[in-house]
């Protein structure tokens, strides 16, 4: 691993509404992403008004059930809390958050299907947490040698941001990160402990450009590698500041 660095920083400051890319991050031991699915939009069907804490995401609108939301890109201002958001098939929207909240749903509604509950409310977690897809506060770290190597399997370059991942590595060998489970690395001053691979879902099949459906990863990834998983989660054991360029040790 002497050879790798971090070469993206990612993050979704709504579930499955946008995602930016920042040049540097401050991480803090046992805590996500700062500002990674802070907020999510609840549907009707979800049952609550606002979560006490973690969720599923079957609650909330996600890519897994209408693809176009992931050609949604965000710009979010730590700052200030604004939001701007675009879309191929949308008009641009900027508002604050969490105060827009019932114009960010309107927004939305056009993008998601009828035939699903529809979308009701932006909530964040009363407890502060993130509304990320798994109850542990990890973060998702991810290799570019093994996306290139799943890209040239298919034949077509796929994009990062159909993974939604945070961090992503450069240097590793592909499918060296289904090494570390177990293990720790440094990334700039932080040391994150790794834990388990990530299983994907359909979400990753369709282009962020787009919002179209237009590569199975999930058949490839079945019939290449025996197993549909892309990724790894690690947490926090030491906090610091990373950010792109930065050398990724064991």
């Amino acid at each position: 691993m002497s050879a790798a660095r971090l070469a993206h920083i990612c993050r979704h400051p709504i579930k499955s509404v946008g995602y930016e890319e920042i040049a540097q991050v401050s991480l803090t031991p046992g805590q996500p992403l700062p500002h990674d699915r802070a907020f999510a939009v609840a549907h009707e069907a979800a049952g609550f008004d606002r979560p006490d804490g973690w969720e599923p995401k079957q609650r909330f609108l996600r890519g897994a059930a209408e693809g176009s939301l992931q050609a949604v890109r965000a710009r979010y201002r730590d700052e200030t809390g604004e939001i701007t958001l675009s879309h191929p098939g949308r008009p641009s929207f900027t508002a604050l958050l969490p105060a827009g909240g019932d114009a960010l749903v309107d927004w939305l509604r056009p993008l998601w299907p009828a035939s699903r509950p529809a979308p009701a409310r932006l909530v964040s977690r009363a407890d502060g947490g993130a509304l990320t897809d798994v109850p542990d506060p990890f973060i998702s770290v991810l290799s570019l040698s093994s996306l290139r190597d799943l890209s040239h399997r298919m034949g077509q370059d796929l994009s990062i941001h159909r993974f939604r991942g945070n961090l992503w590595l450069d240097g590793l060998a592909p499918w060296q990160e289904f090494d570390l489970p177990g293990r720790e690395i440094t990334i700039g001053a932080a040391r994150l402990r790794v834990v388990e691979r990530i299983t994907r879902c359909v979400a990753t099949c369709a282009n962020p450009e787009t919002g179209q459906t237009d590569a199975d990863t999930l058949a490839a990834l079945q019939a290449g590698w025996g197993h549909m998983d892309f990724g790894v989660y690690a947490q926090v054991i030491k906090g610091g500041t990373i950010a792109t360029g930065d050398s990724v040790q064991p």
